[in-house]
């Protein structure tokens, strides 16, 4: 998976960029330079112009988000932030991702040597999959014309009642998140349910979000939290989100550290699934862009229940992982481009539109 593909890892720490440097080079990526702050992380992409970068959120000089910001203006390359568990990192990181970053890895804590030798699998998978991102077009305007667009839907359109949405995402997920929430109106009453792979920490800020850039009231998830029409719900990273009951256009979910389920908590499959043994009004399963194969099982589920189904193209994915093992259960009633799938939602549960 990771052969030729070639890296420059930056990071102001000689200690953290030998570690991932070995790491990556052992994991079959060529690092082809390394940087100790943002100025020189832009002039060795501009140099070497490898397929990916990995990039830390503070340096000296400049800044992961500036170096991100001239790297996407000069040389457009894949970039992968690697951000600690802080309030302030997470705050920079999304505004990382709002330059052009494609996702992020969270630095471990403690014993950060042992650490990242158990994250290791999961880095240089991450590494090789943000590398294949096409990062050359504009995009940056996407959420604001996507958001007008869906909007001009007539507003004396009916919608079916209590109509449950449950969508999943990984690398590449958030911006598309956004994108597609910000433009759902809400008098179509949606409950939404969103998991994103994002890990602890970052989630609640996440959620923050959203509810800024859309007109659904949207929060953490909490252990035993209810929502209604309107309403929506993000993950908390490290937990399951299962739906423990629906009643009245209400639904409660419980938070569980169980196991990782296809090596991720949270897991889509986990809120599918029991979304689908739970809700018995119209229930619309979403898998958008990332890495892996959760969700596809989700979506089986979904269906089996009567519900509909949509899965992101392999064109507007940054990485078409989880779509694509979606779509290959045969489960997938359509397969959307990013600016098309809140229109598709919301065709899924429309009853009539008069002019």
């Amino acid at each position: 998976m990771a052969g030729g593909v070639r890296a420059v890892v930056a990071d102001d720490s000689h200690f953290m960029r030998s570690v991932i440097s070995d790491i990556l080079a052992e994991g079959g990526i060529d690092v082809v330079a390394q940087a100790r702050n943002g100025r020189e992380a832009v002039e060795a992409v501009v140099q070497h112009e490898p397929d990916a970068v990995t990039m830390d959120v503070e340096m000296p000089e400049m800044n992961g988000i500036e170096a991100t910001e001239r790297i996407m203006a000069e040389r457009p390359t894949p970039v992968l932030m690697l951000s600690a568990h802080t309030d302030e990192n997470a705050d920079v990181t999304f505004e990382a991702l709002d330059k052009g970053a494609v996702d992020f890895f969270t630095k471990p804590g403690g014993e950060v040597s042992m650490e990242m030798s158990r994250l290791k699998d999961q880095l240089v998978d991450i590494v090789s999959s943000v590398a294949e991102v096409d990062v050359g077009g504009s995009g940056q305007s996407a959420t604001t014309t996507a958001r007008q667009r869906d909007r001009s839907r007539p507003e004396s359109a009916s919608y079916t009642a209590n109509p449950t949405l449950v969508v999943g995402s990984s690398t590449g997920g958030p911006k598309m998140v956004e994108q597609v929430l910000s433009a759902l109106p809400l008098s179509a009453d949606l409950r939404v349910l969103v998991v994103q792979h994002m890990p602890e920490g970052f989630t609640g800020r996440f959620a923050e979000r959203i509810d800024a850039r859309s007109d659904y009231d949207v929060t953490e998830a909490t252990d035993g939290a209810r929502i209604g029409g309107g309403e929506a719900l993000v993950a908390a990273g490290d937990r399951h989100m299962e739906i423990k009951n629906y009643r009245n256009g209400r639904l409660r979910v419980k938070l569980t550290q169980e196991d990782p389920v296809n090596s991720v908590r949270p897991a889509v499959d986990v809120t599918m699934a029991t979304a689908a043994d739970v809700i018995d009004d119209p229930l619309v399963g979403v898998i958008l862009t990332g890495m892996g194969e959760d969700g596809a099982d989700g979506i089986r589920r979904i269906k089996a229940a009567g519900g509909r189904t949509i899965a992101q193209d392999e064109a507007t994915s940054a990485v078409y992982g989880m779509p694509k093992r979606a779509v290959e259960t045969g489960c997938v009633d359509d397969v959307l481009p990013i600016d098309d799938i809140a229109n598709g939602i919301l065709d899924t549960i429309t009853t009539e539109v008069t002019s």
